[in-house]
């Protein structure tokens, strides 16, 4: 088994009276794709910056490929990092951003015009040497940055959420670009981002970090599918939350109710007691809808509910449903088949879920029974 690329023992940051990494532990193996998720705050571009070596850990280690870095220079780290804003110099041309790496090393002039032609043209930009970067498209300076640390053959890239300043359109397409740039070079990417979308698809692995600690470490699909904790289950995609106290429990299924007398059944993790506060996750994709009870699987429990609104996204259409005793609000994904397309607001409509396919976990500190 090759040794990871990068590994962080026990590693931790304070700022005065504030724990930013908080004796962190992981690693990365070489040629994977590493996102770490989190919202603002949480310590996630603290930990880049250690790794890059521009901030000094109060405590633990940090070794790239299979060597400390203890007390190893930034500039002699063999990593290399993209930041939002670029920084591109305007001043020189494409190819000249490029070779920049190159010439600081003392690397001859022949051999960075050669260094940077090939890498121009393993992502996309070949004949775009000569050009000013204020003549290239937002994607094409994007891909001139990972370019120009890509040539300095780095052990690890570290993109600190290089996407953020891009519109929409363009930071879809280049997600995909990112994915294909990373498959095709072998590097291992270290990156940080907000945005669950960019984690879940570009990743081999992931770890959702909160208040300076990893929740979760897993692919994408274990994080989605079977979160380990409430805030994974609320941060890693959409949600319905419900908190309530446990009822009863038969193997891995608890019953649960609201205070206002809802009852669901999910799957339960950790070991809540039978009156134990709990907060249980529900996606919207997993519910079913139906005109009448007659229309739903039987084995599952059955809600009535009234259409608040339709949320028209396209593919990713939902519909909001107020619970009908309760008043609780369920958001659940329109089916593709368009049978529920002409639903109005007012209307009367069931739903059910298979338990199975939702998630109860003892309920946080100041869990407050409303659903979200």
């Amino acid at each position: 088994m090759s040794t990871p690329d990068l590994v962080a023992d026990a590693v931790v940051k304070r700022f005065a009276d504030h724990v930013a990494v908080d004796a962190l532990s992981f690693s990365v193996e070489r040629g994977s794709f590493f996102s770490i998720l989190g919202p603002s705050g949480c310590g996630k571009t603290t930990l880049l910056r250690m790794i890059a070596g521009f901030i000094a850990p109060d405590g633990g280690d940090i070794a790239i490929g299979g060597q400390s870095m203890r007390n190893v220079a930034p500039n002699r780290r063999p990593v290399n990092m993209v930041f939002q804003q670029l920084a591109l110099f305007p001043m020189m041309s494409v190819g000249e951003n490029v070779e920049f790496g190159l010439a600081r090393r003392g690397v001859g002039r022949a051999d960075r015009k050669r260094k940077s032609q090939e890498m121009l043209e393993r992502v996309g930009l070949s004949g775009a040497a000569h050009k000013r970067v204020d003549e290239l498209s937002g994607g094409q300076r994007q891909r001139v940055a990972i370019a120009r640390s890509l040539v300095l053959e780095p052990t690890l890239l570290l993109l600190d959420e290089p996407l953020g300043a891009l519109d929409l359109k363009l930071r879809e397409h280049m997600k995909i670009e990112l994915k294909q740039l990373q498959a095709a070079f072998g590097t291992t990417f270290v990156y940080i981002t907000h945005d669950q979308s960019e984690a879940l698809v570009l990743s081999d692995h992931v770890g959702v970090m909160n208040h300076g600690r990893f929740e979760q470490l897993g692919t994408p699909q274990e994080l989605y599918y079977r979160p380990q904790t409430p805030f994974v289950a609320g941060f890693v995609g959409a949600n319905n939350r419900i908190v309530g106290k446990v009822d009863s429990i038969n193997g891995e299924i608890v019953a649960l109710s609201t205070a206002s007398g809802w009852s669901i059944r999910a799957r339960r993790h950790g070991s809540p007691a039978a009156g134990a506060a709990v907060e249980a996750f529900v996606r919207p994709e997993a519910c079913i809808l139906g005109r009448s009870v007659a229309e739903l699987p039987q084995e599952f429990p059955v809600q009535a509910g009234a259409v608040q609104s339709l949320l028209f996204d396209g593919a990713n259409s939902s519909v909001l449903l107020l619970e009908e005793r309760t008043r609780h609000e369920f958001r659940i994904a329109l089916p593709q088949t368009g049978q529920f397309s002409d639903l109005k607001p007012g209307e009367k409509i069931v739903f059910s879920f298979d338990p199975e396919r939702a998630a109860c976990f003892p309920a946080r500190a100041g869990a407050d029974g409303r659903s979200a």
